[in-house]
This record gives structure tokens, sequence and C-alpha cells, in this order.
């Protein structure tokens, strides 16, 4: 047999992985163009589908936000003494559960950090 065809030289070698890395690369290329392609397309039918549909949707206004009542149980206002309102927020949960009581049952008069001297 032919004795390069089983050991190719450093350049057959270089340029058998140069032409392997180009077809890779032609690969992705061409999967980016087919997938930008194909986004543009669903984005225009998308946009048609919307400006088809905005004219048949009455126009009625918005219904006016229901305030609700307050939970039972609320009560007064909570101090906060050098405490962000999210650390409070955490603390009170964490006391209703371990109770096993609905939160709005409890009622925190104030909450303060205690610092080490």
């Amino acid at each position: 047999m032919n004795e390069t065809l089983l050991h190719p030289g450093v350049g057959t070698g270089g340029l058998i992985a140069v032409t392997g890395y180009l077809v890779v690369f032609f690969g992705i290329v061409l999967l980016l163009v087919v997938v930008t392609v194909m986004g543009r397309i669903m984005m225009n039918s998308r946009k048609k589908t919307e400006t088809a549909a905005a004219p048949a949707a009455p126009a009625t206004p918005a219904p006016a936000p229901v305030e609700r009542p307050k939970a039972k149980g609320t009560a007064g206002e909570l101090k906060l003494h050098d405490v962000d309102p999210k650390d409070a927020a955490l603390i009170m949960a964490i006391v209703a559960h371990r109770l096993g009581k609905p939160i709005n049952e409890l009622r925190f008069r104030s909450i303060k950090e205690v610092k080490d001297k």
C-alpha cells in the first residue's frame, strides 16, 4: 500500500484538521442563519395575529381595583428599632410558623435588634 495514506505528514494532518474545523464552523453559521430567519418569521406572524385581533376586542374600560377589607386580627402599628423591614417580615413569618398560627392572628408591637456590647 501507499505509505503516505497510512501515515500522513504534518502538513496533510494539519490540512485535514483545518478542513474539519471549517466544516463545523460552517454548520454553526448555517444553524445561526436558520434560527434567525425562523425567529423573524415567527415575530412577523405574531404581529399579524395581534393586529388582526386588536380591533375585534371590545373597548371596555378596565374594572376598578376592588379594595379588600383588612383581615381579622390586624391591629395597630409596628415599631422597628434598627431592623430592616424585610428582616422584620421574616421574623414575623418565622414566629407565626413556629406557633402554628396565621400571622394575622398575632400582634407584633415592636421588633428590636439585640446587639452585643
